[in-house]
């Protein structure tokens, strides 16, 4: 059973914090299995009674980082595409990742990591679903409001249309990432903002 986590002082926020962040990078260069104890130790300058002491279990802290990835993906779509409420915002978001080039080595951080826990015997698979919907919530929003503004016709389905571009995102970053090249990233990309702009209404 996981233990619960102690009150912490706003240093110790500060410090927890600081050991999350770090380890989700490291999880991202390293992986699960290649991010031990003693390289988060080193990273952050931490001891080890101070790991064990804001994080007692490994799952603990793999949790917290996944939250911190939602959080992360989250701020950053709403800081570069906005509501994703346009067509042109959804093009900026397709643009965006087209151009990663950190993508085509590593992949998506959030991604990455949901593959990596799947594989590995953690039970947390209920905490990548939540970080998984949360951000295509922000998707699911900005269709709805282009359905409701009359910029999608009625019978686009905003549910359907979110999985269409995840499924994209997520499969094209594979396919990059295997391929070192991001050419199978952009069209899967773009073929999914062409199949969108099928759903825009015919002439008035």
């Amino acid at each position: 059973m996981t233990k619960p986590a102690p009150k912490l002082t706003p240093k110790g926020l500060a410090t927890r914090a600081r050991i999350v962040e770090a380890t989700a990078r490291l999880i991202y260069e390293h992986g699960v299995h290649g991010t031990n104890n003693e390289l988060i130790r080193r990273t952050t300058g931490v001891s080890g009674s101070q790991l064990n002491h804001y994080f007692p279990d490994k799952e603990g802290l793999v949790r917290a980082v996944i939250q911190w990835r939602a959080e992360e993906v989250i701020a950053a779509h709403r800081a570069n595409f906005g509501a994703l409420d346009s067509i042109d915002s959804l093009r900026r978001w397709a643009d965006w990742y087209g151009a990663d080039e950190l993508a085509a080595e590593r992949g998506c951080g959030y991604g990455s990591l949901a593959a990596e826990i799947i594989k590995k015997d953690l039970d947390l698979h209920e905490e990548l679903a939540a970080g998984f919907a949360r951000w295509q919530e922000l998707f699911r929003d900005g269709l709805r409001a282009m359905r409701d503004r009359g910029d999608l016709r009625p019978d686009a389905d905003p549910g359907h249309l979110t999985r269409v571009l995840m499924a994209a995102l997520q499969g094209g970053m594979l396919l990059a990432q295997a391929a070192r090249d991001l050419a199978p990233l952009r069209e899967a990309l773009e073929g999914a903002i062409a199949y969108l702009t099928t759903f825009a209404p015919g002439p008035r």
